[in-house]
């Protein structure tokens, strides 16, 4: 078999939190201020509650909010291949296979951790998410989840690829968005670099330094698309017995 599809009531009930397998936790963050260990609580101007308990936590299953994995079901499963002709090629022994995301409703795997943070904000209460966006597949993947769960979304897009894909914009927009070129004049880090280069590109690093500025209310949080351990569990789904 070269294609592996999940039935609908197979689709997993639990995010698999990795940490909970690893024969040492991996090292803590480190503030880059005070070069010390983060308090968790030290996150919660930028993150709500549950993320951040996801984040430390070293459970080894947490359950998916059923309004979650109902949407999921609009999407998901997505496709599981078999690569058979690459394993011909490399002659190997080895069975490899890779999942398409693609299938998802923005075209990649970041809906599945933006559906997740923009719930739990939600549930604490949260008004707007703030984000960034490099190529645009992030800051689509949050505008589409914060109107499942009516919230604000602000876009800070780096003005290069801003420029370069307009339709993310216009998806983006489609679902309410604020989308803004980054560097911007909205925020003291933007007009900073704005003033020594009005055209400047824009980067990554600016477009996040601009979205947790925005961060200025108890009503607004910073969504991110990766690197923490919260996103990245949000794509390891299974269930509880087992199955992917």
């Amino acid at each position: 078999m070269t294609k592996i599809t999940l039935a609908e009531k197979e689709i997993p009930t639990h995010y698999y939190n990795i940490i909970a397998d690893l024969k040492e936790p991996p090292p803590p963050p480190i503030h880059p201020a005070t070069r010390e260990p983060i308090d968790p609580a030290m996150l919660e101007p930028l993150f709500p509650k549950a993320l951040i308990q996801q984040e430390i936590s070293h459970e080894k299953f947490i359950e998916i909010p059923d309004e979650v994995r109902e949407i999921y079901k609009s999407y998901r499963a997505t496709p599981l291949y078999r690569a058979t002709r690459l394993e011909k090629l490399l002659k190997t022994p080895a069975k490899i296979y890779y999942k398409y995301e693609g299938a998802s409703l923005t075209g990649s795997h970041k809906l599945n951790t933006a559906l997740a943070q923009a719930y739990y904000n939600k549930q604490e209460g949260i008004k707007t998410l703030t984000t960034e966006t490099g190529a645009g597949q992030w800051g689509m993947a949050l505008s589409l989840a914060c109107k499942f769960f009516s919230l604000n979304c602000l876009v800070f897009y780096v003005r290069l690829h801003y420029r370069q894909k307009p339709y993310r914009v216009s998806f983006m927009r489609m679902f309410d968005a604020q989308v803004h070129e980054s560097p911007s004049d909205l925020t003291k880090i933007g007009r900073k670099f704005l003033q020594v280069d009005k055209n400047h590109p824009g980067s990554l690093g600016i477009a996040i330094s601009e979205a947790m500025e925005k961060v200025q209310d108890a009503t607004t949080k910073y969504a991110l698309g990766s690197v923490l351990n919260h996103v990245l569990m949000h794509q390891r789904e299974k269930n509880k017995s087992g199955g992917n």
